[in-house]
This record gives structure tokens, C-alpha cells and sequence, in this order.
């Protein structure tokens, strides 16, 4: 009846983060972290996790002799977020049928 959701997207800054991307299709690191008020450790990890997940790629380079790390979303990624909000669609859907 319930449709399980993505382990990957269920968690608040993980699933802040493909939202961010799903919208901008790209963005650095900077720029999520200050979106998602979320600390560079903790982002980093979600992040990485993101990346395993086949969600986003992680584009590390140098500009100006700084470090600049990139995240852009990828075709699965755009997927597992559309089957996410579908499944959460549904949710409330079911929900409301009582």
C-alpha cells in the first residue's frame, strides 16, 4: 500500500541538498552549505554519501589557488528524487481517503 522511501533521500540534509540541485542542476559547496545551514563536516558527509549513492557527482578543483568543490546532479539523481516525491505523494493521498 505504502511505497518504501529512499534511505539515501530520507534524511533532512541529504534530501535539502538534492532539492537545492534539482533547482540549479549544479552548485559549490559554499553555496549549499550556506543554503542549508549545515556545518562543512556534517555536509561533507552527506555529500559523500549522496556521491555513492550514484545521486550526484562531486567535482573537486582549483580556482585562483583555492579549492573549489562542486556538486552536480546526475540523470539517476533527478530519478531517485522524482520517485521520492511521487512516493510522498502518495502518502498523502492515502492519507486523506479515510
Amino acid at each position: 500500500m505504502f511505497k518504501e522511501l529512499d534511505p539515501i533521500l530520507h534524511s533532512q540534509l541529504r534530501l535539502a541538498v538534492m532539492s537545492l540541485l534539482i533547482s540549479v542542476k549544479e552548485a559549490d559547496f559554499t553555496f549549499i552549505k550556506e543554503k542549508t545551514n549545515a556545518t562543512a563536516g556534517n555536509l561533507s558527509v552527506q555529500v559523500q554519501k549522496l556521491k555513492e549513492a550514484g545521486y550526484i557527482e562531486v567535482i573537486k578543483e582549483f580556482k585562483d589557488n583555492y579549492p573549489k568543490t562542486t556538486c552536480k546532479i546526475t540523470p539517476q539523481g533527478i530519478t531517485a528524487f522524482e520517485e521520492y516525491v511521487k512516493a510522498l505523494q502518495q502518502y498523502l493521498q492515502l492519507g486523506q481517503k479515510k
